[in-house]
């Protein structure tokens, strides 16, 4: 039990210290690439929220695109595939007790 708690926080520790690591890395690397912004406190925040609408815009109008051509090769899919005969999922097992069609 001792070893299992040892390793439960040792997770947790490294997990914790990863993910800001991560985070942080995360951060240098876009302010890296989005040109204008700074991470350094009071720098101009109008260029980085145009650019976050501009982003946010384009991320909006690729999901719509994205959504439109799924349901769109949803619809074909369904009109090139007929339904099925019957439900799987049916309790009715009346010809269990009919005999086979070879005789045995």
């Amino acid at each position: 039990m001792i070893r299992r708690g040892f390793w439960l926080t040792a997770g947790a520790v490294t997990g914790i210290y990863g993910y800001r690591r991560v985070s942080a890395v995360g951060r240098r690397l876009s302010a890296s690439l989005t040109p204008g912004a700074s991470l350094t406190p009071g720098a101009s925040v109008k260029p980085r929220v145009q650019l976050a609408r501009t982003g946010a815009l384009r991320l909006a109008r690729q999901t719509y695109r994205f959504t439109r051509d799924v349901r769109e090769g949803m619809e074909l899919y369904r009109l090139t595939h007929s339904a099925p005969a019957g439900s799987t999922l049916s309790t009715d097992h009346t010809d269990h007790d009919a005999q086979p069609k070879d005789g045995h």
